[in-house]
């Protein structure tokens, strides 16, 4: 897959996607508030973030089909691009979009963190061996 390409594409695509999830604040009530459970702790990096979000996907069949499918996408786009057709283009990233949300919002995220990492850091780097996981269960 070409980390770049699926970078921006998601990025784009990310920003409907982000909104949507943002769930209302939730009525106030006269009544005490139970105590919170603890979340989980965050990634501390965005490498450990795409570590975290390979488990999750490798461990889902038919998320694993949606990120070999999102790959496929990326082709496509990039074949577009030569050929200039900004509609296929628009076409394609918008379905992208839509299997991008079905891996869930962590994967989201990633994606839109991703497009302010300079792809030639080492962190950019481990995040792409990170992937290519990923993308070696797509080849089979």
């Amino acid at each position: 897959m070409h980390f770049k390409l699926i970078v921006a594409a998601l990025a784009i695509a990310a920003v409907p996607a982000l909104a949507q999830a943002q769930a209302p604040n939730p009525p106030k009530s006269s009544k005490p508030a139970k105590p919170a459970k603890a979340a989980p702790a965050a990634p501390a990096s965005k490498a450990e973030a795409a570590q975290k979000l390979v488990k999750t996907i490798s461990a889902d069949k038919a998320k694993t089909q949606t990120y070999c499918d999102i790959g496929k996408l990326g082709d496509q786009i990039e074949e577009a691009e030569q050929k200039k057709d900004l509609k296929r283009i628009d076409e394609l990233n918008r379905k992208m979009d839509e299997l991008a949300t079905k891996l869930g919002p962590e994967y989201v995220a990633l994606m839109g963190d991703l497009q302010d990492i300079d792809p030639s850091s080492k962190e950019a780097q481990d995040i792409s061996s990170t992937l290519e996981g990923l993308d070696k269960l797509c080849a089979k």
